[in-house]
């Protein structure tokens, strides 16, 4: 734990320097300049301040664009505090925050709250971070290994305990699996991370998984531990356990994932394809960029179980300041500049260019005044 305080406070201690592009006020919010990112600086000068909190799976992302776009405007102090995507959400319906990152889109029930944070009483979702979600473990001498998805949810839910156990035997003849026991390690915090990983495994394991996907981890027992670097730091550290995280912080073993005929291990390119197949999900606001994702999809070379981390924003803030800095910091997230300075730090898919076309067409109804 003291580890990941450590990361998130180099984090945010760079993020105290971030610097914003400008929008350039009512005449300079086209494409061209937001896609253009800080590089060529179409925009004037911004100042402020900006704060954001949420998803830890943004964190290693986060910091790549707060060290790129440091030199475009640094006279905007921006920070970023990797709570979790639950309390990043529960901060920004608050008003103690100016956007949230966050693994899952506001619900029907947090929609209803936008009115405390938001002057126009809307907020939008923009998915601007794609990424897997990898099943980390620790099992020394089994560098390869299967899982199907009712047996990924067997272990998950406790029913299948051992490592040696016939249903993870079956779709690996060539391991040798030990009688180790399986330690489960699960978020303790409320996290978009976990609500993605049992989505996944109501949609393709129902009869094995019969739980309603949440941000909090149901199954008892197993360890318990906060964000997604003290996840790893756990399963690092002791043998036959197993997880789930953001793929970006994951430097060991990870499992293989049934799809169809075949068990596909995560990538960036095979997580995309996932999102490429999905559907915008229906939350009545104008502009909302939401997906309900096809987890269930069994396309070759598709890695399934994949998390689209949003930044969400009100579509109209209490002052122009305020609508600027954040209209300018989203742009160059989603610009390809800020795409690829995501996609070296964290390994994560950049958005594809119809997905941005649309997230910048969303970032110009961002009002303020």
């Amino acid at each position: 734990m003291k580890q990941h305080r450590l990361t998130r406070t180099v984090a945010i201690a760079m993020a105290a320097s971030f610097a914003l592009a400008a929008c350039g006020g009512d005449d300079s919010s086209s494409e061209g300049d937001a896609a253009g990112g800080g590089s060529e600086s179409g925009g004037g000068e911004l100042s402020g301040r900006l704060v954001g909190a949420g998803a830890s799976s943004q964190e290693s992302a986060m910091t790549a664009w707060i060290a790129g776009y440091l030199e475009v405007q640094p006279e905007v102090e921006v920070q970023y505090d990797a709570v979790g995507s639950g309390a990043g959400r529960e901060q920004f319906l608050a008003g103690a925050t100016d956007f949230a990152g966050s693994d899952a889109y506001l619900d029907e029930e947090e929609r209803g709250m936008v009115a405390d944070a938001c002057a126009g009483g809307e907020a939008i979702n923009l998915p601007m971070y794609i990424s897997p979600v990898a099943v980390p473990y620790n099992l020394p001498g089994v560098d390869e290994l299967n899982l199907a998805p009712e047996v990924l949810a067997g272990i998950m839910n406790g029913d299948i305990t051992a490592w040696d156990d016939e249903a993870i035997a079956a779709d690996n003849p060539d391991a040798e699996l030990p009688a180790t026991e399986i330690t489960v390690v699960h978020r303790s915090d409320d996290s978009g991370t976990t609500e993605n990983f049992m989505e996944y495994l109501t949609a393709a394991a129902p009869d094995a998984w019969p739980h309603e996907p949440s941000d909090a981890w149901p199954v008892e027992g197993g360890e318990a531990a906060a964000q997604t670097t003290g996840v790893m730091q756990v399963i690092n550290s002791t043998e036959g356990t197993i997880g789930y995280a953001d793929a970006s912080a994951v430097t060991g073993q990870s499992a293989s994932i049934g799809v169809g005929e075949e068990f596909v291990p995560f990538s960036p390119d095979a997580a995309a394809k996932v999102v490429d197949a999905s559907e915008p999900a229906d939350t009545g606001v104008e502009g909302d960029l939401a997906l309900e994702l096809a987890r269930d999809t069994t396309e070759s070379g598709a890695y399934p179980i994949v998390l689209v981390s949003y930044h969400i924003a009100c579509k109209e803030y209490d002052d122009a300041e305020r609508a600027d800095n954040v209209k300018a910091f989203l742009e160059y997230v989603a610009s390809e500049e800020g795409q690829q300075a995501a996609s070296d730090a964290a390994g994560s898919a950049p958005i594809g260019e119809g997905t941005r076309e649309q997230v910048l067409a969303s970032i110009d109804m961002i009002q303020g005044g």
